[in-house]
C-alpha cells in the first residue's frame, strides 16, 4: 500500500466509528470535540503501550453513559472526571494482576454469572431516558423540547434506518448504522425544522475543545471504581475478537496486560481532559475484517484525524444541533442491544439459573439494578451499576458451588419434565 493513502484510510476508519463516537458525549453532556480529541489521543497512547501491535481504535465508551449522567447530575462534570481516572486506575490495576497471576483470576472473579447480568442492567437502566427522548422530552421526562407527533416520526425514522443498515446493508455500510441512523433523522428534523443553527453560525473554524480539569472527590470515586468491571471484561472479548480477524494472538503478544493498560491509560488521558472514557471499538475491528488490512499506522491516522478535527470550531457546532428524538430513536436500539449482549453472555456460557446459586446472583442483580436499590452510609449511596457489580461479585465469592451430584440431580430433573 503506497504511504499516500495511509491517511485517507485513516479518515475512513474514523468515518466508520463517527456515529457511536459522538453519540456518547451528546447524550451524556459531555463536549463532542473533546471526544474526538480524547479518542485520538487515547488511541495513540495505547499505540505506544502495546508497541504498535493491535490495530484497533479507542473511542467514547457507552458503558459508562448511566455513570457519567448520574455523575453529573451529582457532582459536576470535574468531580465525575476524577471518578472517571479512578476506573482508569483500576483498569492498569486488572493489567497488572494479569501479568502476575495470568488471566485466569479474571474468569474466577468476573465470570459469566456476575457480568451478564451487570452488562443487562446497564442497557435497561437506560431504557426509560431512550423512551423519553425519542418522544421529544428531556432524558428524565420533565420538559418537552419537541412537540411529540413529530418527535415520534423523526425517532422512529433514525431506529428503522439503523435496524435497516445493521441488518440488510452490505460491505462497509453495514458497520456505520449509528451514522445511517443519525442522517436520516437529521435530514428529518431539516425537513420539520426543528433544527436550530445559531450556535453552527456563531462557531469559528477554528476552536480550542472546552476541556475540563478532573477534581478528585472520593463518593465519585467510589461509584465510578465498580464501574470498570463491564468495561474490562469486554475489553478481554474484543482483543479475542480483533485476533480471530488477524489471526495473530494478542493475549500473548504484546500481551492481555498491555491491552488492558493501554485501554486504562487512554480512559486516564481522556478524564484528564474532560473526555468519556475510552474503549476498544468493534465497528472498526469489523471495518478491519472487512478491508483485511491490519497495518498499525493507519489507525496512526485515523487517531490523527479525530484530533485534527476537534479543533473544528463549526464541526463541534454542528454536532450540538442534532435534536433530541434523532438521539432517542436511535438509543431505543442501542441500550436494548447492551442488555441483549449481557443475556447473551449468559446463554453463550451456558450459564444454568436452575442452580440455586447462579439464580440468586442473577436475580438479586437484576432486581437491585432496575428497581433502583440504593445503600448509604452518610451522605455516601452507592447504587446503579457499581452497587450491582458489588453485589455480584460478593454473591460469587460468599455462595458455595453447587455439589457436581445435585447438579446433576437437576439435570435429571428437567429432562423428565421435558419428556
Amino acid at each position: 500500500m503506497s504511504r499516500l493513502t495511509l491517511p485517507l484510510q485513516g479518515a475512513q476508519m474514523l468515518f466508520v466509528a463517527f456515529g457511536a463516537l459522538v453519540l456518547m458525549p451528546l447524550i451524556t453532556g459531555l463536549d463532542t470535540s473533546v471526544a474526538l480529541f480524547t479518542a485520538g489521543i487515547g488511541t495513540l497512547l495505547f499505540q505506544f503501550i502495546t508497541k504498535r501491535q493491535v490495530p484497533i481504535f479507542l473511542a467514547s465508551s457507552f458503558a459508562f453513559i448511566a455513570p457519567i449522567l448520574y455523575g453529573v447530575q451529582t457532582w459536576g462534570i470535574p468531580a465525575t472526571m476524577g471518578g472517571l481516572m479512578a476506573a482508569g486506575v483500576m483498569y492498569l490495576m486488572l493489567g497488572t494482576m494479569v501479568k502476575i497471576k495470568g488471566t485466569g483470576f479474571i474468569h474466577r472473579l468476573l465470570p459469566p454469572v456476575v457480568v451478564g447480568p451487570v452488562i443487562i442492567i446497564i442497557g435497561l437502566g437506560l431504557a426509560p431516558m431512550a423512551v423519553n427522548m425519542a418522544l421529544g422530552k428531556t432524558g428524565d421526562g420533565s420538559a418537552v423540547l419537541v412537540d411529540p407527533d413529530t418527535a415520534l416520526i423523526v425517532s422512529l425514522a433514525s431506529l428503522l434506518t439503523t435496524i435497516a443498515i445493521a441488518v440488510w446493508a452490505k460491505g462497509l455500510l453495514k458497520l456505520m448504522p449509528i451514522l445511517g441512523g443519525i442522517l436520516v433523522g437529521y435530514g428529518l428534523s431539516l425537513m420539520f425544522g426543528i433544527v436550530d443553527f445559531t450556535k453552527v453560525e456563531q462557531a469559528p473554524w477554528f476552536a480550542i475543545p472546552n476541556f475540563v480539569a478532573p477534581e478528585f472527590h472520593w463518593q465519585a470515586i467510589l461509584f465510578m471504581i465498580p464501574v470498570a468491571i463491564a468495561p474490562a471484561v469486554e475489553h478481554i472479548g474484543d482483543i479475542l475478537a480483533i485476533s480471530n480477524v488477524t489471526g495473530k494472538d494478542y493475549f500473548k503478544k504484546p500481551g492481555l496486560h498491555r491491552t488492558l493498560a493501554g485501554d486504562g491509560v487512554a480512559t486516564i488521558a481522556a478524564a484528564t481532559f474532560g473526555g468519556p472514557p475510552n474503549t476498544t471499538y468493534s465497528e472498526v475491528t469489523g471495518a478491519v475484517s472487512l478491508t483485511r488490512n491490519f497495518n498499525t499506522s493507519i489507525m496512526t491516522w485515523t487517531a490523527i484525524t479525530a484530533i485534527l478535527m476537534a479543533f473544528v470550531g463549526k464541526l463541534g457546532a454542528l454536532m450540538q444541533t442534532i435534536p433530541v428524538p434523532v438521539m432517542g430513536g436511535i438509543m431505543c436500539l442501542l441500550f436494548g442491544s447492551i442488555a441483549a449482549v449481557g443475556l447473551n453472555s449468559l446463554i453463550r456460557n451456558k450459564v444454568d439459573l436452575g442452580e440455586p446459586r447462579n439464580l440468586c446472583i442473577v436475580g438479586v442483580t437484576l432486581v437491585f439494578g432496575i428497581g433502583g436499590m440504593a445503600f448509604g452510609i452518610g451522605s455516601f449511596s452507592l447504587q446503579g451499576i457499581s452497587l450491582c457489580g458489588i453485589v455480584a461479585i460478593l454473591l460469587n465469592l460468599v455462595l458455595p458451588a453447587t455439589p457436581a451430584h445435585i447438579k446433576a440431580e437437576l439435570a435429571q430433573s428437567r429432562e423428565n419434565l421435558t419428556e
